[in-house]
């Protein structure tokens, strides 16, 4: 059984890179960047509140303070890893530093995405395990769920002031994570499925400190009026895009 998990985990991380070449081929502007990120605010809000944090909630094995103090304690841990290294928002000097002054926004999200791709690699390994056709159909759904967020993290990257050939490769290997965390989950199952619903609620923890606190006052320093409003439809269409695959395809 595990090599039609592995070859599903590859499938998933290949299919969302496919997605994620459609963007590395074309030139990108910084304002078009711009709009890749209100996307992204959008969908990293809503898989965390509607897919992380229920996920783990359901799971019934911690009480919900525990899993929501893991999701404080993950706000917190970030926010004050970005304290000590002085990376918030640094735009008081016009110098050569200036460029590289979103890059935590790159960590970050890398960082979140690995949790979260860990935790669907545990998802198709214990499908397979319950049986063949339940391990496709919940492929398909991880599936659906990855390619708008792998894109949307993508120009997360990007926007951060990566290379698209850094990007394109940062983006690849945390992808490979989901591989990780299959074979992990099949040979230590049962030590495993304890912490699942911690390790969702961390990356739920990441994922809102990075959409509230840097992702989105980003955005407030948009003035055109013409563009507020459309990196909030934006914003929405993000929120909409997860609900949608969501509801096409639930991760139960």
């Amino acid at each position: 059984m595990l090599i039609p998990i592995i070859t599903a985990t590859l499938f998933v991380s290949g299919i969302s890179f496919i997605g994620v070449l459609f963007i590395f081929k074309a030139r990108i502007k910084q304002s078009i960047l711009k709009l890749f990120i209100s996307v992204a605010a959008g969908s990293l809000l809503t898989v965390s509140l509607l897919d992380l944090l229920p996920e783990a909630l359901e799971a019934d094995i911690f009480e919900p303070q525990t899993i929501f103090a893991t999701t404080l304690g993950s706000i917190l841990f970030f926010f004050l890893f970005e304290r000590v290294l002085h990376w918030h928002h640094c735009r008081c000097e016009e110098d050569e530093r200036e460029n590289n002054s979103r890059l935590h926004l790159a960590y970050f999200n890398l960082i979140g995405d690995a949790f979260h791709n860990l935790i669907d690699g545990f998802l198709i390994a214990s499908a397979f395990m319950l049986n063949f056709h339940t391990g496709i159909v919940v492929t398909l759904a991880v599936v659906l769920h990855e390619i708008p967020q792998e894109i949307s993290d993508f120009g997360i990257l990007l926007y951060s002031g990566l290379k698209r050939s850094q990007a394109l490769l940062f983006n690849f290997l945390i992808g490979l994570t989901a591989v990780a965390g299959a074979i992990l989950f099949y040979h230590f199952s049962r030590s495993i499925e304890a912490i699942v619903p911690l390790a969702g609620a961390f990356a739920a923890g990441n994922f809102l400190y990075l959409a509230t606190a840097d992702i989105i006052p980003e955005l407030h320093h948009e003035k055109k009026s013409s563009k507020v409003i459309t990196h909030s439809l934006l914003l929405l269409a993000g929120v909409f895009i997860i609900i949608l695959a969501g509801i096409i395809l639930p991760h139960d």
